[in-house]
């Protein structure tokens, strides 16, 4: 026994590997994407789905304590942006495209809080621990493909939003924060940046909206490719136009709200957003 165990020990590991490789093989390949993406069903909705989404969110929230998952990625990058901001002021224009950020990199930041909700449904152990039991799972690879692809997104917004500070109130650093909100919100630049930034930010927003909004609870839940499941989500935004707008909205202030102070609020913010969007996606594709 001393001897085959760490035997099977490895050829399990071997196993568990040859698995995630398959898996980000499919995630870039996945064979019948486009019939499976047709295939898979979209409901209509209505209002009164977003606030019963919202509702479960809450109470699968209270019940597995999901907030722990971000204590470790919230406060991190609250102490970062604190710490920079104590060291110098380069990173002041960077607040709130960093804050709204969030919003490009919450339904891949969530992958775990999906899997959580799912466990929860099927009569499984569902506590935050189980969330990172999704690391293993066939449809990590696709995860992971579609999750770099929205980081690189979101550095794409940043290096946008440099670039629009530096042609409306750049190419200085701002020399304070009380003289960076007087610029912004008391100059014809400053408003220039308003407009410019928040309509380029709308444009971004709207594209994961669109592309990723139940793109991942897909791919956690039915393992399909990342064509059918982008193709699915924006299925579903074509589908239902207005619902889609206003949960976009409801996820854009409620970042806003839980970004103000200090970061802080998101750890309540995120996990409830994320449970609530696993079951807007069940709405939006249970038959």
């Amino acid at each position: 026994m001393t001897i085959r165990n760490p035997v099977e020990w490895m050829w399990s590991q071997l196993n568990q590997t040859a698995q995630v490789a398959g898996g980000f093989g499919n995630a870039i390949y996945h064979p019948g994407d486009a019939v499976r993406a047709r295939r898979l069903h979209v409901n209509r909705i209505g209002f009164s789905d977003l606030r019963e989404a919202l509702r479960r969110g809450w109470q699968d929230f209270i019940s597995y304590r999901s907030d722990v998952l971000f204590v470790v990625l919230i406060y991190p990058i609250a102490g970062l942006v604190l710490s920079q901001l104590a060291v110098g002021r380069s990173m002041l224009h960077l607040i709130f495209p960093l804050a709204s950020g969030f919003a490009l990199l919450g339904p891949f930041a969530a992958t775990g809080i999906y899997e959580v909700s799912r466990r929860c449904e099927l009569g499984q152990q569902s506590s935050w621990f189980e969330a990172f039991k999704v690391f293993s799972s066939p449809a990590f690879g696709s995860v992971a493909m579609l999750g770099f692809v929205m980081t690189l997104f979101f550095l794409l917004w940043l290096l946008v939003a440099m670039v629009i500070y530096h042609f409306t109130l750049g190419p200085a650093y701002p020399s304070s924060i009380d003289q960076f909100l007087v610029d912004v919100f008391g100059t014809p630049a400053g408003w220039a940046l308003i407009l410019i930034g928040g309509g380029v930010g709308f444009v971004f927003a709207l594209v994961v909206l669109m592309t990723a909004s139940i793109s991942f609870p897909l791919l956690i839940d039915r393992h399909a490719g990342i064509v059918a499941a982008v193709a699915t989500s924006v299925r579903a935004f074509v589908i239902n136009p207005g619902p889609m707008l206003a949960w976009g909205a409801i996820v854009a202030c409620a970042l806003v709200l839980g970004s103000v102070p200090l970061l802080v609020g998101l750890i309540v913010v995120m996990p409830v957003l994320g449970h609530a969007t696993w079951h807007l996606y069940r709405r939006l594709t249970a038959p």
